[in-house]
Formats: C-alpha cells, sequence, structure tokens
C-alpha cells in the first residue's frame, strides 16, 4: 500500500470533487445514497460507515446532516484533512480489509467509495466486499464503488498514447481487459467483474448506475458550459446513469447491494 499512500499524499481529492466532473459524481452518488437510507428513524439514529473516506466529502456531508457517521481512511494525510474540518463524523485509520475494530451488523448504509479502485486481486476485493458485508445490518445497503475498464484503455492507452508501453508490458488481454499491479495505483472492472464478486460473497444487487458518465472524458468542455447549462448535464447524467447501454464505458459505477 506504500505506493497508494504515497500517491494520495500528493493528490488533491478536494479539488477533483470540487470540479465539475467531481461535482457531476458526487451529486449523482448523493442521491442515490439518500434514496437507501432509512426513512423511519430519526438521522441520528441512522448508522452510515464510509470506507476509504479520503478528506470526508461524503461522511461529513452525511454528518453535518444529522447522521451518525463512522469513517475509516489508510491514508493519514487525508484522514488528517478530514478530521480537521470538525464534523462529528468518528473517524479513523484502517484498511478495507480488516474492519476487526467494527463489530457485526453495526451500520444501516455502507459506503465503499475508494477501496476498490487499489485492490489488485479478486481474492482482496472479495475480502473487503465480506468485510463491508459483516459490518452491515441484515437487511442493510452497501454502496461499492469501482472504476471501469473502458475508461481505463480509453484514457491511459489511447488518448494519452501509452498503448504501446501497455502492450510491451503485458497490461492487456487480447480482449483488451486491463491487468494492473499495485505500481499502477489503479485496478478496472467490468460489469461481469463486479457480478462476479456478489455472487462469490452473497449479496444481491438492487441496481448499478454510472454516477459521472462521460464526465471525465468532457472536462474541458464541462468547464466551458454557463452554470444553466452545466445544470442541464446533471439533469441529464441523473437521467441516464441507470441505462445499461451507457455503463461500462463510464469512468465510475456504483454498484448498490443489498444484504439479506
Amino acid at each position: 500500500m506504500d505506493e497508494i499512500k504515497e500517491y494520495y499524499n500528493k493528490f488533491n481529492e478536494e479539488k477533483r470533487l470540487n470540479s465539475r466532473h467531481g461535482q457531476v459524481e458526487y451529486r449523482i452518488s448523493m442521491k442515490y445514497i439518500h434514496q437507501y437510507l432509512p426513512q423511519d428513524r430519526p438521522e441520528n439514529e441512522v448508522r452510515i460507515l464510509d470506507i476509504g473516506a479520503g478528506t470526508g466529502r461524503y461522511s461529513v456531508a452525511l454528518a453535518d446532516e444529522g447522521y451518525d457517521v463512522t469513517a475509516v481512511e489508510l491514508v493519514k494525510y487525508n484522514l488528517g484533512i478530514l478530521k480537521s474540518k470538525g464534523s462529528t463524523v468518528k473517524a479513523m485509520q484502517g484498511t478495507a480489509l480488516n474492519l476487526s475494530k467494527l463489530a457485526d451488523e453495526q451500520f444501516d448504509v455502507t459506503l465503499l467509495f475508494g477501496p476498490m479502485y487499489h485492490l489488485f486481486t479478486f481474492a482482496d476485493k472479495k475480502k473487503a466486499l465480506e468485510e463491508a458485508k459483516r459490518v452491515t445490518k441484515t437487511g442493510g445497503v452497501i454502496l461499492v464503488a469501482y472504476v471501469m475498464n473502458e475508461y481505463g484503455v480509453i484514457t491511459y492507452a489511447f488518448k494519452e498514447r501509452h498503448i504501446g508501453e501497455c502492450v510491451e508490458e503485458e497490461r492487456l488481454t487480447e480482449d483488451f481487459h486491463t491487468v494492473s499491479e499495485e505500481k499502477n495505483i489503479y485496478d478496472y472492472v467490468r460489469i461481469e467483474d463486479m457480478g462476479a464478486l456478489n455472487e462469490a460473497v452473497g449479496l444481491q444487487r438492487i441496481k448499478v448506475l454510472s454516477p459521472d458518465g462521460p464526465a471525465n472524458y468532457m472536462r474541458p468542455f464541462l468547464n466551458q458550459l454557463t452554470d444553466e447549462e452545466f445544470e442541464w448535464f446533471v439533469k441529464y447524467q441523473t437521467a441516464v446513469c441507470e441505462r445499461p447501454d451507457l455503463l461500462g464505458a463510464g469512468a465510475h459505477t456504483v454498484d448498490i447491494l443489498r444484504k439479506e
């Protein structure tokens, strides 16, 4: 995990999430988080876990709404920023692969919005999903974010012109599925990979969506839009984010799962 820690010590997560393409991802993700929060209890009785919380973009906002939020973050630098925000979030350092500090069946909603980007084997992804399942209440919901394979291939291999080295280093299979290692920082998946993990862990998919869709491909163009035009883009992506024919081409997906 040293490479990942070093990466996030330099990476400005706050800036990304406040950018226009980051706002699309954040606003649509928050819409779906709220959709699956229990409505039959006061906010302070609803418990949320944010695994891989980063600088607290989601956890702090939800805590400010009155929810009981616990955050787990691997990178001390990010954790320091989260704690400096002065929220009621109960924040701790830890990894998605080991949530032993947390008891079983505690949380109504669990967010796994960063760790799957940086886990490079099926076994590690499965372990992270199992740990999220363990600490989530029966009947609770787990939202899991992934970075998508085609986004990685199109952006890194072709747009940024690394296709030659990717082929030379055998980082692409014959059908252009990425083969990543920890030194590559990110791992990329396809929808069928996500389904295989859900089946292995015994979680039932409620729905899957792309919160940002083409926004990451369109960064300079989004920045040129007027505020009104940008709001229309957010409405567009909100309207189409669940369309099966568009899911795999987006930068991110969110898999919404039920623990039964």
